[in-house]
């Protein structure tokens, strides 16, 4: 190579770097290292005020012993195996119904949409309103219907369904826009020559539409699965947790624990099995999928 072009391979790599570097400023510093301090804290017993202390892993054997830590992984699990399957399943059906070619279709599309793109604290306290079981727009039609609504965010049996059903609502949307993207992604000719066959459509979504969405389907479970242990907002605004923690989930303990009871030890331990269990499911996930491809 030419000392001229050597000049300017090394001209185009500094100029590269100094552009990258407050990317990897802001990296190092609101990622990287939080990431690594978060794990030492979770050997600790730092309380914001006095000197973290080490204690070894006596916060990870604390949640062997701690019932609201169980009740809340409960609690998660619960929503994740109630909510990932029907944010899989309705978006799929949604997305196949408004891949046709009809008339008005685009406005159908963009209607499933509109909840995604609401905040997520809007949608809570929407659907707060809407479950109020005084005023609330559930218990009004089923009180129409002859029915005696529940109070469905302070009843133990109901609190944690109306925080799913609100996340569901919200997000079907979305899982349905990338499903819809798989199914345009699909190649027409398999379907004509299903046509030509005369193949039933139950046979062309079996044989021709599943399997080809197969990597959709692994991304959208994927990240359903994260999102689901992952829920927050819905659960503070709408129930606070209530009542007696069978609507708490793991991030609001962790959060409750970090900025309530002043606990960022036990708070970081918790986020750090929280982010294991996470890594787990999807590593599952992946092996599954790779052993149904071979």
């Amino acid at each position: 190579m030419s000392k001229g072009r050597k000049k300017v391979v090394y001209n185009d790599a500094f100029w590269a770097g100094i552009f990258l570097l407050p990317s990897l400023i802001g990296l190092v510093i609101f990622t990287i290292y939080p990431l690594f301090k978060s794990f030492y804290l979770s050997f600790t017993d730092w309380d914001f005020v006095h000197k973290a202390n080490f204690i070894g892993t006596a916060n990870y054997i604390k949640m062997f012993s701690d019932t609201k830590f169980i009740r809340v992984l409960q609690n998660t699990l619960a929503y994740t195996a109630v909510t990932v399957p029907v944010l899989i399943i309705v978006p799929l059906i949604l997305a196949v119904a408004l891949n046709q070619k009809i008339k008005g279709i685009r406005f159908f599309r963009a209607a499933y949409f509109v909840p995604v793109i609401a905040s997520t604290v809007s949608v809570s306290l929407i659907w707060q309103w809407m479950f109020n079981a005084d005023f609330g727009m559930v218990n009004y039609i089923l009180g129409c219907l002859g029915i005696s609504g529940p109070n469905w965010l302070t009843d133990k049996s109901y609190a944690l369904p109306a925080v799913m059903f609100t996340s569901i609502w919200k997000n079907v949307g979305y899982n349905m826009m990338l499903f819809l993207a798989g199914l345009q992604n699909i190649p027409g000719d398999y379907y004509e020559v299903a046509e030509l066959e005369k193949i039933t459509i139950s046979q062309k979504f079996r044989y021709i539409t599943v399997p080809l969405l197969k990597p959709t389907t692994l991304f959208v479970t994927i990240i359903t699965i994260i999102n689901s242990f992952q829920v927050f907002d819905q659960v503070v605004i709408m129930t606070g947790g209530g009542p007696a923690r069978h609507s708490s989930v793991l991030v609001h303990y962790i959060y409750q624990n970090a900025f309530k009871f002043y606990n960022m030890g036990y708070a970081c331990a918790l986020g750090w099995v929280l982010a294991a269990i996470i890594f787990i499911l999807t590593l599952v996930m992946f092996v599954l999928n790779g052993r149904s491809d071979s």
